[in-house]
């Protein structure tokens, strides 16, 4: 089970920062992943991290602004990102990949959080 939290309404310019926890896997083996989802939109990928946190992947439209990191010991995964706009509203999901390579292709992730919802106001 995965399990997001600190979304929330953010104002343009500002930051956010996303946990996602995960229970009753061995959670060092697998890559994880951020993705979201705006309102009427496709799901796009936003991160991802290898399973020993040595590679990480960024989609182009946060590049540079986002951060991916985990905590194996805490089994937790976090997105870090700044300097937000209103094009960053979208719910944010959680996703465990198969294996262990990070990966920006959803069909390579199997289990997926309910999502946390991410409002950046102008």
């Amino acid at each position: 089970q995965l399990v997001e939290s600190g979304g929330g309404l953010v104002q343009a310019g500002g930051s956010l920062n996303l946990s996602c926890t995960i229970s009753g896997l061995l959670y060092n083996i697998y890559a994880m992943a951020w993705f979201r989802q705006a309102p009427g939109k496709e799901r796009e990928f936003v991160a991802s991290i290898n399973w020993n946190g040595e590679t990480t992947l960024y989609g182009d439209s946060v590049k540079d602004r986002a951060t991916i990191s985990r905590d194996d010991a805490k089994k937790a995964a976090y997105l870090q990102m700044n300097n937000l706009n209103p094009g960053d509203t979208a719910v944010y999901y959680c996703a465990k990949h198969q294996g262990g390579t990070a990966s920006g292709r959803p069909e390579d992730y199997n289990l997926w959080g309910q999502g946390t919802p991410v409002t950046v106001s102008s």
